[in-house]
């Protein structure tokens, strides 16, 4: 997927109000390449350690609301201080990437950047932080609210049951009951049922 790397000057631009400096200050003290990747759905970033003298690498999806940009490059930032203090020896997502991934987060909660419906779901994730950044259901709900919501477009536990919605495939399906966590949805060209995450995004306009 195309990546670009963006002038520091413009990395404003993707981040909250009053969180240029800090997260600045943490590129340039370990020497970050950090570059925007256009929509991604496998990932929202990434990170890769340096090799040599090449610099540590991050990127992050450039289409993210900017609490879900700096979020994503506090997850991939976690991931760089992990890797410094311990290399290869832990787990990507122990217990050390956990504690690093929590105190970055913790510092910037500090400093009420967040709408407070944010900060209440970083707050309960503090002690035990999701491997998949942003990937906590509730945080995931909460940070939907503060996206450019195109027109058509909604979660799937928005829908009435029986709508019909698309996917970027072309697929089209036909809302279901909810099944514990997930809806219950059957693909109108096969008549096979899949289930859907309540937040996942579809597309789904009056007439299909």
């Amino acid at each position: 997927m195309p990546k670009k790397q963006v002038p520091m000057g413009q990395l404003a631009d993707y981040l909250p109000d009053a969180t240029f400096e800090p997260v600045l200050a943490y590129l340039n003290q370990y020497k970050v390449h950090l570059t925007i990747a256009k929509s991604r759905t496998s990932v929202l970033g990434d990170y890769r350690h340096k090799i040599d003298t090449q610099h540590h690498r991050i990127s992050v999806n450039g289409n993210l609301n900017r609490y879900a940009f700096l979020i994503t490059l506090l997850h991939e930032l976690a991931h760089l201080v992990t890797f410094e203090r311990h290399g290869r020896r832990v787990a990507s997502h122990g217990r050390e990437w956990k504690n690093n991934y929590g105190q970055l987060l913790a510092q910037f909660i500090e400093k009420k950047i967040f709408p407070k419906d944010i900060e209440a779901e970083l707050q309960r994730s503090l002690h035990n932080p999701g491997a998949s950044s942003c990937s906590e259901e509730g945080l995931q709900r909460v940070l939907y609210r503060y996206d450019a919501h195109k027109k058509h477009y909604y979660l799937v536990e928005e829908l009435p049951q029986g709508t019909l919605f698309a996917l970027p495939d072309g697929r089209v399906f036909k809302k279901g009951k909810k099944r514990t966590k997930r809806f219950e949805c059957t693909e109108m060209k096969t008549g096979k049922l899949y289930l859907f995450s309540p937040i996942h995004e579809v597309y789904a306009p009056k007439e299909i």
